[in-house]
């Protein structure tokens, strides 16, 4: 019965197919890829913009925005006024923003948190860091981590800024 190889070896390649896509994508123990919405946020370790230790495990228990910007990107430029004012609103309840920026150098961002008046740490990344979180292919990228260590939500490119605050109070509110 010769006719009945051909239907049945594109729909075995397609299964193959099919199950490598999914292996490749969640993995053969079933653990998320780095960056994911509830994953662990990886710690990082750089130094501020003063040169003091920069630690996402120094921020344990706290509602995290995590902010991946560079002071060339409009769209980053645009977010920061509302990062800095959800800080001094939100802070007091528990939450930290964070910016991590991919500029080349921190002369530039120096500069920009000075005129910005940025009211939370920022640090450069690192080409590590960025991987960490999945790789960070195009800016602005944020994280709103919970108290409990996990990826709540990720927002790539200009975030909605009422949604991010709605994901920011509902992690403030789940002690």
């Amino acid at each position: 019965m010769p006719f009945l190889r051909k239907p049945v070896l594109p729909a075995l390649v397609a299964a193959v197919a099919t199950a490598l896509f999914l292996l490749a994508c969640h993995g053969s123990t079933g653990s998320q890829r780095p960056g994911q919405v509830s994953s662990n946020a990886p710690n990082f370790s750089v130094k501020d913009l003063d040169g003091k230790p920069l630690e996402l495990s120094s921020y344990n228990g706290k509602v995290v925005l995590l902010n991946f910007w560079a002071t060339w990107c409009t769209p980053c430029r645009g977010e920061i006024p509302n990062f800095e004012q959800f800080q001094t609103q939100y802070g007091p309840q528990g939450l930290q923003i964070i910016g991590l920026s991919m500029d080349d150098s921190d002369k530039p961002v120096r500069e920009f948190y000075q005129q910005f008046k940025m009211n939370y740490p920022v640090g450069l990344s690192t080409e590590k860091i960025a991987q960490s979180y999945g790789g960070i292919l195009g800016l602005p990228v944020s994280f709103v981590i919970g108290r409990n260590g996990q990826i709540a939500a990720k927002y790539v490119g200009a975030a909605q800024i009422p949604v991010v605050e709605q994901e920011i109070r509902a992690q403030l509110a789940a002690k």
